[in-house]
């Protein structure tokens, strides 16, 4: 498995980034928004660790150098720019899921993701 160390060594450093193994499906990170519901999702199948890594930074990602390491308070609910509890306007993509599970609708190619 390519992403075998990035599971084991990388995962537990992201900030809101939660890991859902479903046996026999692709791996793939689900976007999601503030309540959960979905944004895009990315198939890190031909993906090798150093590329899920850098698509996680270009998203805004938050890495700790070490798990048990404390978030900065600006980069609580990174990768959103906001915080869900500042007004009602909706909300950025604020936690994320590294997901196996097969998605059977294709993302639609016409939805920016400016908040990403």
């Amino acid at each position: 498995m390519r992403q075998e160390s990035f599971v084991m060594q990388d995962i537990p450093l992201y900030h809101n980034l939660v890991m859902k193994h479903i046996p026999g499906a692709d791996p793939e990170l689900v976007l999601l928004n503030h309540y959960y519901e979905e944004l895009d999702r990315i198939a890190l199948s031909d993906m090798t660790r150093s590329e899920i890594n850098e698509l996680l930074e270009k998203l805004g990602f938050y890495k700790k150098a070490q798990p048990e390491d404390e978030v900065p308070e600006e980069l609580r609910f990174a990768p959103a720019k906001d915080s869900p509890f500042k007004d009602d306007r909706p909300l950025k993509s604020s936690m994320s899921t590294v997901d196996t599970e097969n998605a059977s609708s294709e993302s639609n190619p016409e939805v920016k993701h400016t908040d990403l």
